[in-house]
């Protein structure tokens, strides 16, 4: 009876102690972050001509605009990243452990600091500007300057989250699937691939909403032009100064593929055993 008495206590005492912490920060955090989204949401919806600056020829060539050269900076992330993250994860060098250890510099570097870095590497008076501009490339101010920033920011997320799924990838069943006389190439595609493809998924849908998102080396090293260089992230920038319903268009917008891409991380995480309950 007193040992059922004290557990009862005990218990009373955790929930008035630090057992009311953690639900008191939870409830602070998601009021943190759900009211400043459900405050966009109202405005938008409060605006008589939200559905005006959603079509209207700005935020529809911002969105043209972003959805291309994020598009194409994937394609070349993919393209790149993948075989990068496969060596980094099966070789262990200490060469590439070096690298290895640099992959997550432009996720910590300011975007604007990259930016900057970005034109002294490839602008006419750059590291590279003199011999890019003998071929007749102007790469600073232009929509591949835009590619060029957005790959900067974005691959990183990618490479280490494919990274993480190929280490996943026990070594044996590669071993296994060339004794049977599969060529590496092969066993890459339908072994390795298959296997890594939650984490593979999820790199490639985090570096996309960074690729779209990206502001800060963009704004240094492409600019603002619009039909040019002017991104979604930009476009609000420039609309909030003219068009609230325009900034509001384009924040929903983006909010909305925000929201998307967390869903299918969460459908791409999701176990496959859940799938049969």
């Amino acid at each position: 009876m007193m040992g059922t008495s004290f557990s009862r206590l005990k218990g009373l005492s955790s929930l008035s102690g630090g057992g009311l912490l953690g639900p008191a920060a939870t409830v602070i955090y998601l009021l943190f972050i759900g009211l400043p989204v459900l405050a966009l949401l109202i405005r938008a919806a409060q605006q008589e001509s939200f559905f005006t600056g959603l079509l209207g020829g700005m935020a529809l060539t911002a969105l043209r605009l972003s959805l291309i050269t994020s598009g194409i900076s994937m394609i070349i992330i993919l393209l790149v990243g993948t075989p990068f993250a496969y060596l980094l994860a099966r070789n262990t060098s200490w060469m590439l452990r070096i690298v290895d250890s640099l992959i997550e510099l432009p996720i910590v570097l300011p975007p604007v600091v990259a930016g900057v870095a970005m034109l002294m590497a490839f602008g006419r008076q750059g590291v590279l500007g003199p011999f890019l501009e003998a071929l007749g490339i102007g790469l600073p101010f232009t929509t591949g300057a835009v590619v060029f920033a957005q790959i900067f920011v974005a691959a990183p997320f990618y490479i280490r989250s494919a990274k993480l799924g190929f280490q996943s990838v026990a070594r044996d069943y590669e071993d296994i699937s060339q004794t049977l006389g599969i060529s590496p190439w092969k066993t890459f595609w339908r072994l390795t691939i298959p296997l890594a493809a939650p984490s593979v998924l999820t790199g490639f849908a985090l570096a996309w909403a960074r690729a779209l998102s990206e502001f800060g080396a963009t704004i240094m090293f492409a600019g603002n032009l619009m039909g040019t260089t002017q991104t979604m992230p930009l476009a609000i920038m420039t609309a909030m100064e003219s068009s609230l319903d325009i900034a509001l268009a384009l924040s929903v917008l983006l909010l909305a593929g925000s929201v998307t891409i967390l869903i299918g991380l969460g459908m791409a995480s999701r176990p496959k055993w859940q799938n049969r309950l």
